[in-house]
């Protein structure tokens, strides 16, 4: 037999109210009252339903997030950090993968709202108009992660994806190469494909060195086989290329394992220098040189930001994170 918030009310003498108050912590009534209810919801078996629990108290304690592709080693290392906050804050997370497919994320949206949760994370991609408007019109609290929005004052966290990339682009330069290629992610991506783009050809121009379209392999993603393909493609344009900035981990350990391939020898004959710090990077042969982002950090930052909506009703400033260069062994300085 289900038991319901009535039967314990009933069975312990008390009120509905007194028994709801006392499931979400709130104040109002004796440790004596809250033993003998406590008691009886251990002699039934009782579990609220979190939905009924919503409708009292106006939150579901549950946060949704939308992620463009879950099989990417970043989201793993994001989500930890997002469910850390959760459990800190009594609330659960439900997961969506949007695959940057417009009508799928609209879906998911409207799938969240109606699941009444207290409020979206959305991550890695652009926030479009129509998902926007829909949000906002629901007054449902979002925060974005690791994408930002240039349109809409909606809170955000990141990384400088611009500096990031000229002080990858820097750091082999200080190591002696001259002769630098870059393997980007999707360069009509504005979040983060251009302005990478952008941050590794700064530096190149700032310390004197010719950056052209040889200098570039423009891909779709910022995936593995991007970085297979991509490395044949910057062999084929640039053969004199000793250094490559991969514009994600991702992207990176599919030039390493390319050269592999190729009887091309790292950090010997091609350094290689990644973008996020994923946990992968450390345990690819050899150990992955890149751009640290603090994920972990990035996606406790982003669910702390959006529980504040809800205590407060004010919105937090967005935040930027800091990067830095994780040295390991696919970079050598040019003699």
């Amino acid at each position: 037999m289900s038991y319901t918030i009535k039967d314990v009310a009933k069975m312990a003498n008390v009120s509905i109210a007194t028994v709801s108050r006392i499931l979400n912590g709130q104040a109002g009534y004796s440790e004596k009252t809250k033993l003998k209810v406590l008691k009886v919801i251990e002699e039934l078996g009782y579990s609220p339903n979190a939905v009924a629990r919503g409708l009292i108290n106006k939150r579901t304690h549950t946060i949704g997030v939308l992620f463009p592709k879950l099989s990417s080693s970043l989201v793993t290392d994001l989500l930890d950090g997002i469910e850390k906050a959760a459990n800190e804050n009594g609330s659960s997370v439900i997961v969506c993968h949007t695959e940057s497919n417009g009508e799928k994320t609209m879906n998911y949206l409207q799938l969240l709202i109606e699941k009444r949760v207290d409020g979206i994370i959305f991550a890695s991609e652009i926030l479009k108009d129509e998902y926007y408007q829909y949000v906002t019109k629901s007054k449902m609290p979002i925060v974005l992660l690791s994408t930002e929005s240039y349109a809409f004052p909606v809170p955000y966290v990141k990384v400088n994806d611009f500096h990031a990339a000229y002080a990858a682009a820097k750091y082999l330069i200080d190591k002696g190469h001259t002769e630098i290629g870059m393997i980007s992610g999707n360069k009509e991506d504005i979040v983060a494909g251009k302005p990478r783009i952008d941050g590794f050809q700064k530096a190149l121009a700032d310390h004197g060195i010719a950056c052209g379209e040889r200098n570039i392999v423009n891909s779709k993603g910022f995936g593995f086989h991007d970085g297979l393909d991509g490395l044949r493609k910057m062999k084929e344009q640039f053969p004199e290329v000793t250094a490559i900035f991969a514009a994600s981990d991702e992207i990176a350990m599919g030039v390493l394992s390319a050269a592999y391939q190729q009887g091309i020898k790292v950090p010997e004959e091609l350094s290689v220098m990644g973008f996020d710090n994923l946990n992968l990077a450390e345990m690819t042969i050899p150990p992955l040189t890149t751009i640290g982002q603090p994920l972990a950090k990035m996606g406790e930052a982003s669910a702390q930001m959006l529980f504040k909506i809800l205590e407060t009703g004010e919105i937090p400033e967005s935040r930027i994170m800091p990067h830095k260069v994780v040295e390991r062994l696919s970079v050598k300085k040019r003699a």
